[in-house]
């Protein structure tokens, strides 16, 4: 094989890789971008969660200013503690249930019907940037494997983006997919992550302690992917502008 040859075909290798990396990079951030639910470890029923709602800001020219995560009344909560997070105020609301239900053992009589996080003047979520809102939800429910939570986000300019949408079983994600947490079986025989006895929460009755750092969340692999594909993508750019000055060079 000619030099010649040899550098048609190296050069064509590197445009190949170059363009896997950037299709690596962009399908990793088209996987994160819409609000999602992740909590810290896992989520077992019959216990209390710790969970952070990511939200991406996908507008150009304007900021998200609210977030209200609508919780499920099927399966109600009866405790929620909102962590403080600077720039933000949180609203709790909670509705009484037409009949008490049994969650966990326990008799509630009412739930938690929303959490509404509201940026003060001066504050938002920028373009291109993200922020979690954490909390810690209780107690699950043990007679179901996840929980809907329907999210509104608003704009700075008045737009609402509402992530309500079911992803069918199996089926192709939706434009606008509601935030789902995952449930999971108490493998230890108990009721989840237990705090302290006596215990306050913010909201809410007897709260548990935060979780353990069990597992890393499905966001955070995709924050990984990102970063192999933004890496692969560098490398053959790199390995390309490489080949090209030898081409260059050969033929000079």
């Amino acid at each position: 094989m000619s030099p010649k040859s040899a550098r048609r075909i190296l050069s064509r290798s590197t445009a190949s890789a170059a363009v896997v990396g950037i299709v690596a990079l962009a399908s990793a951030g088209t996987a994160s971008a819409h609000v999602s639910v992740n909590p810290d470890g896992e989520a077992a029923k019959g216990g209390h969660a710790k969970v952070a709602f990511r939200v991406p800001n996908e507008r150009d020219g304007s900021g998200t200013v609210k977030i209200r995560v609508s919780l499920p009344l099927d399966h109600p909560l009866g405790s929620v503690r909102t962590k403080p997070m600077p720039g933000w105020t949180a609203q709790v609301e909670k509705v009484a249930l037409p009949q008490p239900v049994v969650v966990a053992g326990a008799q509630v009589t009412e739930a938690v019907s929303a959490i509404t996080w509201t940026a003060q003047p001066g504050n938002r979520i920028a373009p291109d940037q993200f922020d979690e809102f954490e909390a810690t939800l209780g107690t699950l429910p043990t007679d179901t494997d996840q929980l809907l939570l329907p999210t509104e986000q608003t704009y700075d300019n008045g737009e609402v983006v509402r992530w309500d949408a079911p992803t069918p079983p199996g089926g192709e994600e939706p434009e606008h997919p509601a935030p789902t947490l995952e449930l999971v079986e108490d493998s230890e025989g108990g009721h989840g992550q237990h705090g302290q006895p006596g215990q306050q929460g913010q909201h809410g009755t007897a709260e548990q302690a935060e979780p353990a750092h069990a597992a890393q969340s499905a966001d955070d692999t995709a924050r990984y992917l990102g970063g192999a594909g933004l890496g692969v993508g560098a490398l053959a750019l790199g390995i390309g502008i490489g080949a090209l000055a030898r081409s260059r060079k050969a033929r000079s």
